[in-house]
């Protein structure tokens, strides 16, 4: 058999497409492809809800494939144990309560399992503003990463969304996205983001469960971006609390679609 390089690119093109048409217009948009926002779109899917995840970089999995300091090793506490058994995620007990996984199974785990529930993930796209009707977020404005990096002018497109989750990590780019455009709204003691306090896994590990919610009408918040919404603290290479918060906004999301649907 020959191969013919442009049917090669009508393969590309033409599949490609046919998935962003079929996800201009979804259940839940996830903007973070790190192991929160993963984690969310694995329950979502599982569930039957419509998901789509967005990640402005190349690869998927935020911080999680460097481990700490480039040791590519990942810490989970007894609490998050479920989840990695879940996956089928192999670890290895260190210390009682201390569990230890590769990250690069862990995350490439993480990312096939959320494929195969059924989640749509597209890599290299930006989300660089929101779409907001009668004071609720009803979905993203989407353009190339490329694009934003070079300071290109080109004009973005749309996706509507029932509900977005803002799982950008210490950035908390869709909440920082919601003061810039329309002031000091969200769900805070503020109205603005409180910002992310110093390093202590401990209480940052607990904090980060207990600020996975609402932000704004429509916007929830999961990961690292909760502490840096709701002013906790970081909590370096001990991820459990990331996959926890993934599964909590999962949950939440899941209850008020079936309320919804009653």
């Amino acid at each position: 058999m020959q191969l013919d390089d442009v049917i090669i690119s009508k393969a590309i093109v033409e599949n490609w497409s046919k998935d962003l048409i079929e996800y201009l217009e979804v259940d839940v948009a996830i903007v973070g492809g790190g192991p929160a926002g993963l984690t969310a779109a694995y329950y979502l899917a599982k569930k039957g809800v419509k998901v789509v995840l967005y990640e402005r970089k190349l690869s998927i999995g935020g911080g999680m494939w460097g481990g700490g300091m480039m040791y590519n090793k990942c810490v989970f506490q007894n609490d998050s144990k479920p989840i990695l058994d879940e996956f089928k995620i192999r670890y290895k007990e260190y210390q009682p309560g201390y569990f230890v996984t590769d990250s690069i199974e862990t995350v490439s785990t993480l990312c096939l399992e959320t494929i195969r529930a059924g989640a749509r993930i597209f890599n290299l796209i930006s989300v660089e503003d929101v779409m907001i009707r009668k004071e609720e977020v009803t979905g993203l404005v989407l353009n190339w990463s490329a694009v934003d990096i070079a300071h290109l002018h080109v004009d973005p497109l749309t996706i509507q969304a029932k509900y977005v989750i803002d799982a950008t990590g210490h950035a908390a780019e869709i909440a920082k996205i919601i003061t810039r455009k329309i002031s000091k709204k969200l769900l805070t003691e503020t109205g603005d983001l409180l910002g992310e306090k110093p390093m202590w896994a401990e209480v940052g590990e607990r904090t980060i469960v207990e600020n996975t919610k609402e932000i704004y009408p429509g916007v929830y918040v999961a990961g690292m971006a909760c502490n840096a919404v709701f002013g906790g603290p970081r909590m370096g290479p001990i991820f459990g609390g990331m996959l926890l918060s993934g599964k909590k906004i999962a949950e939440v999301l899941l209850a008020k679609q079936k309320g919804s649907s009653n």
